[in-house]
């Protein structure tokens, strides 16, 4: 029986993994008998790691879990960690993660304030979209957001060109929201279709495929692995959208050279102290607002408002700065939730002091607290 060890592909090198020499100085810091290896696969707390001996199953060091204060500083996949090795051979101890180079995250689904790691250490994102029942300019726009706060690079990935009836309109428009970013029109269901996405692909580099359920990032996987590796499912009928088959990010090695982070399709997409990024995304915006008579102009119903001058021009669509409006509002929300969390987690910790203080007043003078 094969184990899940087994079944994921062991890297010949470090360098094929995206080794480099900023990363081996942060690594001799916490070289303690350890090794360096990269999450592949993250469970609860059983990581799958890739390292210059092969694969090894691992569990986080009860020093780590116990000096890391947020649950976003434990490993994900991307990765780099000190692994140290035990005797048994395939299995070793997480004592360290090393610095992150970048990192996708969201507001984690459901959570009022908590920061969700999707993956690390992340050079190119393709952020994928079906021309299909799927195709969303509102939502590729916040997904954009999120990938400019990452600090990796976006490609947009326009799949499923066969059931577009103008598949150059959409590029067209796609291009008006990510200008200066390649995007590529492709159908994955011919087997030559992802080769414009190849020139993206080099050894060490690390892409993530993103977007919604069946959008097809296991089928583009697929296709440039050259074998079916990734389970993938067909359009349902009622709607022409694709299934959701993925269920756990993964970290792939191509044969050719290069890797690949598959995610699971997300329902929803909430960005996380993503204020400058918003900004720089909808640059446009930002300019006209410049414009505007009053600094702290909401571009609601103020007079002089340079932005809504421009929608009633017609040089700005009236959606995009509603979805402008919508990841500000957001943003502002989730800053005075924190906030407020922080607030009563320092009133939480102060009081058990505070009572103290109060009762030795109160034994000093006399009095009962």
């Amino acid at each position: 029986m094969t184990s899940p060890v087994d079944s994921v592909v062991p890297s010949p090198s470090l360098e094929t993994l995206g080794w480099t020499e900023d990363l081996a100085g942060h690594f001799a810091s916490e070289d303690r008998g350890c090794e360096p290896a990269r999450v592949a696969i993250a469970h609860n707390y059983l990581f799958q790691l890739l390292g210059a001996s092969g694969p090894l199953m691992a569990e986080v060091s009860g020093r780590l879990r116990h000096q890391t204060a947020t649950q976003d500083a434990m490993p994900v996949v991307g990765d780099w960690v000190a692994a140290r090795p035990h005797a048994e051979a395939g299995k070793a101890t997480i004592e360290a993660v090393l610095p992150r180079r970048t990192s996708f995250s969201r507001k984690a689904a459901g959570e009022a304030t908590r920061r969700q790691l999707v993956a690390a250490n992340i050079d190119i994102i393709f952020l994928v979209s079906g021309l299909d029942g799927d195709f969303n300019l509102r939502r590729i726009e916040r997904y954009l957001v999120a990938i400019r706060d990452s600090g990796a690079d976006a490609v947009v990935v326009l799949n499923k060109a066969d059931m577009s009836p103008d598949p150059d309109d959409a590029r067209a428009v796609v291009g008006t929201l990510a200008p200066g970013i390649p995007i590529h029109v492709i159908s994955c269901l011919d087997e030559s279709g992802v080769e414009p996405l190849t020139e993206h692909i080099a050894p060490g580099r690390t892409i993530a495929l993103l977007g919604s359920s069946g959008v097809g990032k296991s089928t583009i996987i697929n296709r440039l692995l050259g074998t079916e590796r990734q389970r993938t499912a067909n359009v349902r009928r009622r709607d022409r959208r694709g299934r959701h088959t993925t269920t756990q990010r993964e970290l792939i090695v191509l044969p050719t050279g290069g890797l690949l982070i598959d995610t699971p399709g997300m329902r929803e997409l909430q960005l996380w102290d993503a204020a400058s990024a918003t900004d720089d995304t909808f640059d446009d915006v930002e300019q006209l607002a410049s414009g505007c008579r009053f600094r702290d102009c909401r571009h609601d119903r103020e007079p002089g408002c340079a932005v809504r001058q421009a929608v009633d021009a017609g040089t700005l669509s009236a959606s995009r700065l509603a979805s402008y409006l919508t990841l500000t509002r957001e943003d502002d929300e989730l800053r005075r939730r924190r906030d407020e969390l922080t607030r009563l987690e320092e009133q939480r910790r102060t009081k058990p002091a505070q009572r103290t203080v109060r009762a030795m007043r109160h034994n000093r003078l006399g009095t009962e607290p």
